[in-house]
């Protein structure tokens, strides 16, 4: 069969289900979208060259490759269009499917009602699995040693999670006799359901999901985990979990697995496979989120504790390495200092301004506090400390490396011996996190951009209260989409990525080089429109207000006295989104009694009750109105009269005010560009396409959508946002007169 017949037969497969499900239609948009998937997934090679080009004399064949970016609207019915040609063609050509989704919510969606659906209609069988990241799984052993350790009098001192967690702030929580049994508690509780059977190792699964830290002493992780060599193997939940992967033809991951996996052979390989990335806009966040690292220059209490153990075990072991350590580690723990010392010197000023904006805020008590390097170039003063970290760092890691080979060859050889050993490789492995964490952020703070390259975002952060506090040092990429290009897009030879919400004001340009593919040559992209009729089943009401939504105050004032009379003629379901925490703060306490009986504030609920009870309420005849954020904006489906009104306070502008967008866009700025037109503009409309698709979910569906901010209509970036979104009715009105 050739890759013309894969397609053609991936089609026919999606037209028979169609066909023969219950309650699915012929529809235009998904087929169009249905017949790009098939083309693009059938013509690509996968694995090794095809016969026929390995002609002799013809040198190394070049391997074709397709990537397929497709915007799918809302109502498209996009996870059967790509799911079904998908699988088929993947039964086809005896591989497997890879599907990425943004969150574990979403992978479950697909687990647990999409596929099921998918396999109950196809013509041929095919398996699936959920997969999941390690972290996400209870260590038994781990859990065993807390709740029975082999020696208590010793246990303080070998406890894998000691008091300076790397990921943590000051605060590490109660750290008291009732506290100590309150977790305990929890632990056992954790053992008898896993013993039982009523629990399966899933952090997801349990009732009432752990806070972080406590979760974070039990959790499976790579580095302490000894695999087919730790004794509790044939029971550990996340090794269960992968058998379930090695017979499925469909595996679900999530972005961040899928970052985090590269080159690890946890998943199949993306030169062998089918890829499909859902919710594709999430995928540039995510990169920038894997691939930045952080060091503590404060708490090293970890490296004294790591070398004891290293060399306690190294020795044991015979392992060579280890005479370089203990001179290593003395060098790095001076360097860590000094460099601590430079970074106040340097930056201290900035470090004691307390900082309570940018999306991060201090724990009561505490301040916080920021200071960013401009344009990536550090002072040449920080040069020879930071070689001399990158080189220490380098041998410790290589010493370690040969301590856990020698390990495992021992679990090997004595398997007698291999709980203790395991517990020994666990101890060391607790703390390594933490010496590569201070290698890679050594490397990206020494690295130096191409001229005209983009800069590597350096920043050291502050957290503390009075004289004591914590010195980070950051390092992160600027741009995704390079990134993305060399770890990910190097390797795949077949990829559909796929949302609602791709273009950019009615453009592809920006998302393309956020994610890495543009200009690249085997990329094709396809706009698949909604079904539905956005003239008549939607209004959009231009409710412009006299005051300019720079001038937070006034705007605010205007905007939430506006709000609260258009509130008044909600009848039925209804949603409010706000661009910040205090714009929802004043507008909840301006709300009247009467009205805030109807209203359901975000965080006030559960999300999952906060929905239950929306949902009764309008079943009931009773009008009910939601308020909330960003993470209501995306994600929220409520069909019907669940959300007949949508009102939207203010554009989801996102300066870029973090340390890596400000980094970015100093760059652009320096290059004689404006980040505001090129970074902003272009996500905010992204964004805003994804709040205005919560108010349209069916095609019986009508809705009322409001917008109170006067840009959409009043400036020229304004007139773009809006050529980004639906064509609904249009109505221009002042604030003024809307609440007249």
């Amino acid at each position: 069969m050739n890759k013309t017949d894969w397609a053609r037969q991936a089609l026919a497969v999606f037209d028979q289900v169609v066909a023969t499900g219950v309650g699915l239609r012929p529809r235009e948009g998904q087929r169009l979208m249905a017949e790009q998937v098939a083309c693009t997934l059938a013509a690509a090679d996968l694995g090794s060259a095809p016969a026929e080009l390995q002609e002799e004399g013809a040198g190394a064949p070049t391997p074709e490759r397709a990537i397929a970016v497709v915007q799918a609207g809302t109502g498209v019915g996009k996870s059967l269009a790509y799911g079904v040609p998908a699988i088929a063609i993947a039964l086809a050509r005896n591989t497997r499917v890879v599907i990425s989704t943004a969150t574990v919510a979403l992978q479950e969606q697909l687990v647990h009602k999409d596929l099921p659906a998918l396999a109950a209609l196809m013509p041929q069988p095919f398996r699936f699995a959920l997969a999941k990241g390690r972290g996400r799984y209870v260590c038994k052993l781990k859990l065993e040693r807390l709740l029975h350790p082999v020696d208590p009098e010793h246990d303080a001192e070998d406890d894998l999670h000691a008091e300076d967690d790397l990921f943590a702030g000051l605060a590490d929580g109660p750290r008291g006799p009732q506290a100590r049994g309150q977790q305990q508690a929890v632990y056992a509780a954790m053992g008898a359901d896993l013993a039982s059977g009523r629990w399966d190792g899933d952090r997801d699964t349990l009732p009432v999901p752990p806070e972080p830290e406590l979760w974070q002493r039990v959790a499976a992780d790579v580095s302490s985990c000894s695999a087919r060599h730790c004794p509790a193997y044939g029971e550990c939940s996340y090794f269960q979990q992968r058998k379930a992967l090695v017979g499925a033809q469909v595996i679900v991951v999530n972005h961040d697995l899928l970052l985090s996996t590269l080159g690890s052979r946890t998943l199949p390989e993306l030169d062998n496979c089918l890829l499909v990335i859902d919710e594709a806009h999430h995928l540039p966040a995510t990169a920038l989120e894997q691939f930045a690292s952080h060091m503590d220059l404060s708490r090293l209490g970890w490296l004294d504790r790591l070398t004891s153990r290293a060399l306690k075990v190294g020795g044991q072991l015979g392992v060579e390495e280890v005479a370089d350590i203990p001179k290593h580690a003395a060098l790095l723990r001076q360097a860590m200092q000094d460099l601590a010392r430079l970074v106040m010197h340097q930056y201290g000023e900035a470090l004691r301004q307390p900082l309570r904006q940018g999306g991060w805020a201090a724990r009561p008590g505490e301040e916080a506090s920021r200071a960013r390097v401009s344009g990536g170039r550090l002072p040449e003063s920080m040069g020879p400390v930071l070689a001399q970290l990158a080189h220490s760092t380098q041998v410790y890691v290589d010493a370690l490396r040969a301590i856990s080979k020698a390990l495992r060859a021992e679990m090997r050889d004595q398997p007698q011996d291999a709980r203790r050993l395991a517990t020994q490789y666990a101890q060391l492995g607790s703390l390594a996190p933490r010496l590569e964490a201070v290698h890679a952020t050594t490397r990206w703070l020494l690295h130096s951009p191409e001229e005209g390259g983009a800069p590597v975002a350096k920043w050291f952060t502050w957290r503390g209260a009075g004289e004591h506090g914590v010195l980070h040092a950051h390092a992160s990429p600027t741009l995704p989409g390079g990134t993305l290009r060399h770890h990910l897009w190097s390797s795949v030879r077949a990829a559909v990525l796929t949302s609602a919400t791709l273009t950019s004001c009615g453009r592809f340009d920006f998302l393309l080089r956020e994610i890495g593919l543009a200009d690249d040559p085997d990329v094709t992209t396809l706009e698949v429109p909604s079904p539905f009729d956005f003239r008549r089943q939607g209004r959009l009401v231009l409710a412009a207000t006299r005051a300019d939504p720079k001038q937070a105050a006034a705007f605010t004032q205007e905007m939430v006295q506006a709000l609260m009379r258009d509130l008044r003629g909600v009848r039925h379901g209804a949603l409010v989104l706000f661009t910040s925490r205090e714009q929802m703060r004043q507008a909840t306490e301006a709300l009247p009694e009467d009205l805030r009986a109807r209203v359901l504030v975000q965080n006030e609920w559960p999300r999952q009750r906060l929905l239950q009870q929306h949902a009764q309420r309008v079943a009931a005849g009773q009008p009910s109105i939601i308020f909330g954020m960003q993470s209501f904006g995306e994600g929220l489906d409520l069909p019907g009269r669940l959300c007949e009104d949508l009102f939207i306070t203010k554009l989801p502008f996102m300066p870029p005010d973090d340390p890596v967008g400000e980094a970015r866009a100093e760059w652009l700025r320096e290059a004689g560009r404006d980040p505001f037109m090129e970074l902003v503009v272009p996500a905010t409309a992204i964004r805003l396409a994804q709040w205005v698709g919560r108010a349209i979910r069916t095609e019986e569906d009508e809705a009322h959508v409001v917008c109170y901010d006067r840009r959409l209509t009043q400036t020229s970036y304004g007139q773009r946002l809006l050529a980004g979104l639906p064509p609904f009715e249009r109505v221009h009105v002042s604030a003024a007169a809307e609440c007249a």
